[in-house]
């Protein structure tokens, strides 16, 4: 009876061993669910909301010259982005003190009805190691 036992075991080990990439991607696809999710966002007019800190570093330092330019790739004309400029944190980065950045800031203004849009924009970076670009989309509701 042993031979076919450790043939079961053999077995078993195959299966496994097949099976254990096919959880683990299947743990990442889960995990990573909300990655392709757009974020919302509610404004009425005249309001304004900060989407987060704008800034590109190295080694906890910043190397952005100037801050960079938002470009509205699509949305409505009532919302238009800024940067605040000013100190931020680079808390992904792990950054024991604040660097150089500022925040991004959309504003809604002359919204005579309730709508919903789509915000794409992109930001434009002039770094000491060349030029870099980032972006994102959101979905937006807007309010009278």
């Amino acid at each position: 009876m042993q031979p076919q036992t450790t043939r079961s075991v053999a077995s078993i080990v195959r299966l496994l061993s097949g099976a254990i990439p096919l959880l683990f991607a299947a743990v990442i696809i889960l995990c990573s669910g909300n990655a392709g999710a757009q974020e919302r966002i509610a404004l009425k007019s005249g309001e304004s909301i900060d989407l987060g800190p704008v800034y590109w570093i190295a080694s906890c330092r910043s190397i952005m010259i100037g801050l960079p330019d938002v470009e509205i790739l699509e949305g409505p004309p009532q919302l238009s982005l800024s940067i605040k400029e000013g100190m931020v944190r680079a808390r992904k980065q792990n950054c024991a003190d604040p660097v150089a950045g500022g925040t991004l800031v959309l504003t809604a203004k002359d919204i005579h009805e309730p709508s919903d849009a789509r915000l794409a924009y992109r930001l434009k970076y002039k770094t000491k190691d060349g030029d870099r670009v980032r972006g994102n989309i959101y979905r937006v509701s807007l309010y009278p």
